[in-house]
């Protein structure tokens, strides 16, 4: 009768119970720490902040000697920034505009090096299995299949592509990867661009246009595939150098890192960006017809002649300060 009434924790002690407790505890000190760390980080850079502004002020009527200790303590502010930067990459922050509105407010901060990293090289398997499979896509609708159903299919399948690429791309930059400029913007014009695509009717324009989109977009994934093997390979032993972040990305254009392939990758990188320009002059040509009577044909135009702009003169401004770089090494 006795062992009819025990409990199972008489049984077994509840070990689990214990160390969730514990757990828990700790949870709460984790948190307490890290609004006690943002909270601090925000009071630094705002003292910062009010001793530029000061510096500044100083600046205008100090002479050369106190000019020198003001740069100085200028570059001193940038470092720290940068230190804050990196310190910020392991505690929750407000995500922005564009997370808020995909996701909401949801904490997307890893806490761990290899959570960061796991994401990271996640990202990458990602954006190399899409591009294989996006160039066999556009094989398939350009030589075997001229059907409308399997055009929208590749469509639909770029617009999900470039749409997954900015959500991920935010989730990284918010957990301390330095990608910036026009390179985050890319992914944005080329996912209302496909967006354009996937709603231009069937007629004679969208025919006229289609085999032309088509075989640039199988030189697209064919050159993003080439990036991919270099990029990593120039990424991989710079960060064992010490020499890149390990957070750094591989982006669809050229980087100051890479000048080690210049010969190798820019010919195709400029063959493809001339073609961005080539899709908008036919694109613009198609518009000034009689017949033409759709708005995707201007907006197409327009965006790859954003996209053109935008990709030929990043990359020439990357080459011109490498340029200048190693002209100033060599004096």
């Amino acid at each position: 009768f006795r062992r009819s009434t025990m409990t199972l924790t008489d049984c077994y002690p509840s070990y689990a119970d214990e160390t969730h407790k514990i757990y828990r505890q700790k949870l709460e000190e984790l948190t307490n720490l890290q609004c006690t760390c943002s909270t601090a980080i925000s009071k630094q850079r705002k003292r910062l902040k009010d001793l530029r502004y000061s510096l500044s002020k100083c600046s205008k009527t100090c002479d050369e000697k106190e000019l020198e200790v003001i740069t100085d303590i200028k570059s001193q502010i940038k470092e720290k920034a940068s230190v804050f930067f990196d310190m910020e990459a392991y505690l929750p922050k407000r995500n922005g505009l564009y997370l808020n509105l995909v996701l909401g407010n949801v904490n997307v901060t890893l806490l761990s090096n290899q959570a960061k990293f796991a994401y990271k090289d996640e990202y990458e398997k990602f954006k190399l299995y899409m591009t294989i499979i996006l160039m066999f896509g556009a094989i398939t609708c350009l030589f075997f299949l001229n059907y409308r159903v399997t055009d929208e299919i590749f469509n639909f399948l770029l617009v999900w592509y470039y749409c997954t690429l900015t959500i991920r791309e935010s989730i990284l930059m918010s957990n301390g990867s330095r990608i910036k400029g026009w390179w985050v913007s890319h992914h944005y014009v080329s996912t209302f661009l496909s967006g354009v695509m996937l709603t231009w009717p069937e007629g004679p324009m969208y025919q006229m246009f289609r085999s032309q989109f088509l075989a640039f977009s199988i030189y697209q994934s064919f050159v993003q595939f080439l990036q991919y093997y270099y990029q990593s390979g120039c990424l991989y032993r710079l960060r064992t150098l010490g020499e890149r972040n390990q957070l750094d990305l591989t982006v669809e254009g050229f980087q100051s890192w890479m000048w080690r392939g210049l010969t190798f990758l820019l010919p195709f990188l400029f063959f493809g960006h001339f073609w961005q320009l080539y899709n908008s002059v036919t694109l613009f040509r198609l518009g000034g017809r009689e017949d033409c009577k759709e708005w995707q044909v201007f907006m197409l135009a327009l965006t790859f002649l954003v996209l053109f702009l935008g990709n030929s003169l990043t990359t020439l401004k990357v080459v011109h300060q490498k340029f200048q770089k190693n002209q100033e090494k060599l004096l």
